[in-house]
């Protein structure tokens, strides 16, 4: 089997868990958006999922991103998320290459990405990433921080503020993190929900997930 088949094979497979998981929930498949995560990936694996029909992916660094995508996007259309955490320095290069930012955590990044903005005319979707689990080596704002996060950047950037992202600490049971993130995002009006990965991405449409992120699923193992 080549590489581009195993990579249909798993999208098959993962929509197929998706769209199961969305029904046990009593919700349609298609709130769901599913996010390849291609990073470290090198461009000929984003090339086998985009034949296999996929189109949005996720990028943790925004350098591997840029030397990636363009090329892609010349001859398929495609969004292309960005999911790490980001460097003021990088908010300009991330404004000008993403169609989403999921990782907006901290007042300086809110002030480089609304110079970024300002300056680039173009303005990507933004999710406020959430620290959960209050894990010092994560980023994310803290959740008793998120309130007064959120409204200051709805302040800012208004609907392109849409939706809220957390990464549950590993080894715990995600639900409660996922459900804290989906009351979080009911009380400020904001739809998008970016919870899950390839090992719980499940528990997150059941909490109300409406993109998950997989990336070893699809693409193997690092």
């Amino acid at each position: 089997m080549t590489e581009a088949e195993s990579i249909a094979g798993n999208l098959r497979r993962v929509r197929d868990r998706i769209a199961a998981a969305a029904r046990a929930a009593c919700r349609l498949p298609e709130e769901i958006t599913l996010v390849a995560v291609s990073k470290t990936k090198p461009a000929e694996a984003v090339a086998a999922a985009l034949a296999a029909g996929q189109t949005v992916f996720g990028e943790n660094r925004v350098q591997e991103a840029a030397a990636k995508f363009p090329a892609l996007r010349a001859t398929h259309p495609l969004s292309l998320h960005i999911i790490g955490g980001l460097q003021t320095n990088k908010a300009r290069d991330a404004v000008r290459i993403a169609d989403v930012i999921e990782t907006l955590d901290r007042l300086k990044l809110a002030d480089a990405l609304e110079a970024a903005i300002a300056r680039e005319g173009r303005t990507p979707a933004l999710l406020i990433e959430v620290n959960t689990g209050l894990e010092p080596q994560k980023s994310g704002v803290a959740r008793d921080q998120a309130d007064g996060f959120i409204e200051d950047c709805q302040s800012r950037f208004g609907t392109a503020l849409t939706g809220l992202m957390c990464v549950p600490p590993q080894g715990e049971d995600p639900r409660p993190h996922f459900t804290w993130l989906a009351g979080c995002a009911a009380r400020h009006n904001l739809g998008t929900l970016s919870m899950g990965m390839s090992a719980d991405f499940e528990i997150a449409i059941a909490c109300g997930a409406t993109w998950v992120r997989v990336g070893s699923a699809i693409f193997g193992g690092r």
